[in-house]
């Protein structure tokens, strides 16, 4: 058997991308900028890079990589970018453990929704694995859930489900849709322009944003994008939950928010249960 077979390197691709989106909260808070301001600016370098990256890889290499295949995968890229908008639109309307935990769901709602479009009945490992996840995520948020917070959380749900769509759209289709994300970053920047417009562009520290959208965003969701090639998509979804166990981490370095034992002990949880699936399915046969 070949050392890396189509489906360890989706599990090595869409780990990358995981890792890197855990990085997007603690930079969009260290920019300093409204909600809008967020969203439009890092939403353009996001497709500017986009741009560049395809620009560079037809000039310099042998790959023709399409921006977007076909109408299913405009589709996707339609649920990416207001995914982008409900997922930051929440980061500033509720707390942090608030968001992550509803994220948490995307694993949940893309195998619902493989298993009724695709007929993809998910395997009781997947299905062990997320529901010890979700236990994990539980722990993470027990006592944090805060009245007044309703918009918010329900932003997040939306970010949840739409991100779940678009990795079916990917599963189902199998086609190349590393761009695809990226280039859907321009509906929300046309939409928070508008609405940041009369405050502004300028942020306190505009330099974190730019790491964040020309650098870690591009590269998560080019990764994330890609793994329903090789993976099914409750698979994918389980390594967005990279992002609920590190995002706090980061917060607590870089912000000396402690977190708390429950923050702690999920995130053990949930690092094991996933460490073990992907260990798991590395001495399989590695067949998506």
């Amino acid at each position: 058997m070949p050392l890396l077979t189509p489906h360890r390197k989706g599990l090595l691709i869409t780990f990358i991308g995981g890792l890197a989106l855990s990085f997007d909260v603690p930079l969009v808070r260290l920019s300093g900028g409204t909600a809008w301001q967020v969203i439009a600016l890092r939403s353009v370098m996001t497709f500017v890079a986009a741009l560049l990256i395809f620009g560079a890889l037809r000039l310099f290499t042998r790959q023709r990589p399409v921006l977007v295949p076909g109408r299913w995968a405009a589709l996707a890229g339609i649920f990416y970018g207001i995914s982008t908008i409900f997922f930051l639109g929440a980061v500033f309307h509720t707390s942090t453990a608030n968001v992550v935990f509803i994220i948490a769901f995307n694993p949940m709602f893309a195998a619902l929704a493989s298993w009724l479009v695709l007929g993809e009945r998910p395997s009781p490992l997947t299905l062990l694995t997320m529901a010890i996840m979700i236990v994990g995520v539980g722990v993470i948020v027990q006592g944090s859930l805060e009245g007044g917070h309703l918009f918010g959380d329900l932003l997040a749900m939306g970010a949840a489900l739409l991100l779940a769509g678009a990795i079916t759209i990917g599963r189902a289709t199998r086609q190349e849709m590393g761009f695809v994300p990226l280039i859907g970053a321009i509906l929300p920047a046309l939409i928070a322009g508008v609405f940041a417009w009369p405050e502004g562009f300028s942020l306190p520290d505009p330099l974190w944003l730019a790491l964040d959208g020309v650098v870690m965003i591009p590269l998560a969701f080019f990764c994330l994008a890609t793994g329903p090639r090789y993976l099914k998509a409750a698979e994918v979804g389980m390594f967005y939950l990279l992002e609920t166990v590190l995002a706090p981490v980061w917060v607590w370095i870089v912000f000396s928010e402690v977190p708390t034992t429950q923050s702690l002990v999920g995130g053990v949880i949930i690092t094991l249960a996933l460490i073990a699936y992907s260990a798991t399915q590395m001495r399989g046969r590695g067949e998506a």
